[in-house]
């Protein structure tokens, strides 16, 4: 079965003034359209790889026959990545976090604007493209970041949220202001998903 390019959740223009709706355009239907088409293609040499969805493909890169296993793990983890990442905004999001991820982000990070300003340093540091994930490991919460479309699933965390740092993501809107896109994006967070997100990582 064919991977498919999931429909945003929401309209182009939804998350303005935060993301503007070129960016949200070129982003979904270009980029991530990309990925997708490039997987399927990469899938379509080994049919055996058809069955399995893209985390388990890039939960598993050892098992990718080798050929087609730099395609995957690009292009898998951008269709895994980008589908995270509509998933957690959403027109009118931002505030303060709610529910379980409230109460460990404070036992962790103490409140929430000193986890805001540790994951939009860490994350502003990322030399090149790449993104910033939250995960839940050893009982606690830990902000690290990947290059390219590489995912925390692939050793083995489940990623609670992400911010996507490809010049892409906010170069029309931004230009070289990373960290400004960085402090903006926090008001667009769908904390609902996040939370749901934060039960699976939890059991991961």
């Amino acid at each position: 079965m064919a991977f498919e390019l999931p429909a945003l959740p929401y309209a182009y223009d939804g998350l303005e003034p935060h993301i503007d709706e070129a960016t949200m355009k070129l982003h979904h239907d270009k980029h991530h359209a990309t990925y997708v088409t490039n997987l399927n293609g990469a899938v379509e040499k080994h049919t055996e790889l058809g069955s399995k969805t893209a985390e388990e493909l890039i939960k598993n890169l050892d098992a990718v026959p080798e050929d087609v296993r730099t395609i995957v793990r690009n292009n898998g983890g951008g269709h895994v990545n980008h589908t995270m990442f509509w998933e957690i905004m959403k027109p009118g999001g931002g505030g303060e976090p709610t529910g379980n991820i409230a109460e460990q982000i404070k036992a962790d990070f103490g409140d929430f604007e000193s986890f805001k300003k540790t994951f939009n340093e860490t994350t502003a540091k990322q030399f090149g493209s790449g993104w910033g994930w939250l995960i839940f490991k050893g009982g606690k919460l830990t902000i690290v970041t990947t290059p390219n479309q590489d995912n925390p699933i692939s050793t083995g965390s489940y990623p609670i949220l992400g911010n996507d740092v490809w010049e892409h993501a906010y170069y029309l809107k931004y230009q070289n202001k990373r960290p400004e896109y960085l402090a903006n994006w926090w008001n667009t967070v769908n904390w609902d998903e996040v939370n749901k997100r934060f039960a699976t990582a939890k059991s991961y």
